[in-house]
């Protein structure tokens, strides 16, 4: 089994200035939760499209129709601010392997955006001209992680996992999971991509970075990344294009 220490240096999260910019070598990640008050929630249920909130009546538990609501509307509402238009007006398309960016009649923006949640905690990245994507988990005892680490990781990872201190493997193994998932999510290949056909750094206290792909050795450049706490027992990590990049963490409501 694999346990650790609680997580520490918790990022710092702010309120949002009252005139929301996305500068070129900015990028926003802004934190909300999924406890909403019901006045709220139905708010957020009102600038989904009809074809979201047809999804959502389709999910069988409450649960999930609330954190369905609250992720999508609330992306919304903050991409209509970036904007300027009301977040019903707001229009998605698609990339070959699902991943989310801004119509083509919205694409004057350059906005680029992510999201990740778990548990009761969603985050929200964005950037400009520049690909992004970002993961979130809940770091907790995993019995199995290294039968995990031994299906998934490549065969570098699993040897610098195997050569921690026992307290310092359950960061090690999400530091690997949430950088691995931020740049398949960046790339906008998700899980077209085998996650052992590249190899990130996972080191508590070292630099986040890409250290090998498979067939692209250009990537390792392309890439830079993130990791941080954005709350008690979570661990999430951007992946962002290029580099000379600076963060502002943001709260939501």
């Amino acid at each position: 089994m694999i346990t650790g220490k609680s997580l520490t240096n918790k990022t710092r999260f702010s309120r949002p200035p009252e005139v929301l910019k996305l500068a070129n070598d900015e990028i926003h990640v802004w934190r909300a939760s999924f406890e909403q008050p019901a006045e709220h929630i139905r708010q957020l249920a009102s600038v989904l499209s009809a074809n979201e909130r047809s999804r959502a009546e389709r999910f069988r538990f409450e649960r999930d129709r609330r954190t369905f609501t609250i992720g999508r509307g609330v992306l919304r509402v903050i991409l209509g601010h970036y904007i300027g238009i009301e977040p019903g007006q707001v229009q998605f398309r698609y990339g070959p392997y699902g991943k989310p960016y801004l119509a083509q009649e919205l694409e004057r923006s350059a906005l680029r955006f992510n999201l990740a949640h778990s548990h009761e905690l969603a985050l929200y990245a964005f950037a400009r001209g520049r690909e992004i994507g970002v993961d979130l988990e809940r770091v907790r005892p995993m019995p199995d992680a290294e039968q995990i680490a031994a299906r998934f990781f490549s065969a570098r990872e699993n040897r610098a996992l195997q050569a921690l201190p026992q307290a310092q493997k359950i960061q090690a193994f999400f530091n690997c999971w949430t950088c691995k998932e931020a740049y398949l999510k960046a790339s906008g290949e998700g899980l077209a991509r085998p996650l052992d056909t590249f190899d990130v750094s996972l080191v508590p206290g070292e630099a986040t970075r890409l250290l090998y792909v498979k067939g692209q050795p250009e990537e390792i450049d392309r890439w830079s990344f993130k990791t941080f706490v954005p709350a008690a027992d979570h661990l999430a990590t951007l992946a962002v294009e290029g580099l000379g990049w600076q963060t502002l963490y943001l709260d939501y409501g």
